[in-house]
């Protein structure tokens, strides 16, 4: 048995397999559509919640877990003498670090709280390799050292199609986004320190694939690509085309194609998606 047991939230992007065969702990976001209340993974899955949210009168609002839902996860996993090392998703997104932390300092566990400084599937690159040193022996201050290298290797390109539900989110000044989409003004999000920051923009889908083109071009010059991921909110022909040409120039390493958590649906908007690879010159 691991010495060493790993809790993540459900921003988390984990194939199903993942979760089972690592034995990784996810503790579940709640969401809130027109006053009724979901939890993410539990009562609503992700297709569902898209579906919900396209329909929806107003913008689903997210909440972090309860701090006692963490508590709990800690006490039960820490009960045969274990440590805890709970990876979560970038602060500037969501509490969900903050609530345990606090849970930390409340539970009888020895546990460490990480901000994995992403989300989705960059998140889910730092959980499984946790997860996997955590199954050798590896202790805690060596799992953190690994995970750090992890985030400084991991490349995030995300293409927002309509800035609608950043707007309503309060994240963009509404006659600034009005003017954008206006515009059919498409942008492209990376994260840099922790933060989701605007790495380019342009005019129509065509920036899109153009901008992508060339991240694909430059992935299949690099071999030292361990895993890829792509998290979408709806399925739609770009995306399928962006994947089908990742799958052609970028063989032979895992590949994840997922819809994506309710917290980032949320936030991102009908059409949006991100590209994640994780790449490890060691």
């Amino acid at each position: 048995m691991a010495t060493v047991k790993i809790v993540t939230d459900s921003s988390v992007q984990l194939s199903e397999d993942e979760k089972s065969k690592y034995d990784i702990t996810v503790i579940p976001l709640s969401i809130m559509i027109d006053e009724t209340v979901y939890v993410d993974g539990e009562t609503i899955s992700s297709e569902q919640f898209v579906k919900m949210m396209l329909e929806a009168d107003n913008l689903p609002k997210t909440s972090q877990p309860p701090i006692g839902k963490f508590v709990d996860a800690f006490d039960k996993l820490g009960a045969d003498g274990s440590q805890v090392l709970c990876i979560n998703m970038m602060e500037q997104l969501s509490g969900s670090v903050h609530a345990a932390e606090q849970a930390a300092t409340l539970s009888s566990a020895d546990v460490t709280v990480v901000d994995s400084g992403t989300t989705d599937r960059g998140l889910g690159f730092q959980v499984v390799e946790a997860a996997k040193l955590a199954a050798t022996g590896a202790s805690v201050d060596e799992i953190v050292e690994r995970i750090e290298t992890v985030r400084k290797n991991t490349v995030m390109a995300m293409g927002v199609m309509t800035l609608d539900n950043i707007v309503k989110g309060g994240r963009l000044h509404p006659v600034a986004g009005a003017i954008t989409n206006f515009l059919n003004i498409k942008i492209i999000l990376k994260i840099e320190d922790h933060k989701l920051k605007i790495e380019s923009k342009g005019r129509g889908v065509k920036f899109i694939k153009k901008y992508f083109d060339n991240v694909i071009s430059s992935m299949s010059q690099d071999k030292a690509i361990k895993a890829i991921g792509i998290s979408y909110v709806n399925t739609t022909d770009l995306i399928s085309e962006i994947a089908d040409k990742i799958k052609e120039q970028v063989q032979n390493v895992p590949f994840l194609l997922k819809v994506t958590s309710p917290v980032i649906s949320t936030h991102a908007g009908e059409g949006a998606f991100a590209l994640f690879y994780f790449d490890d010159p060691e």
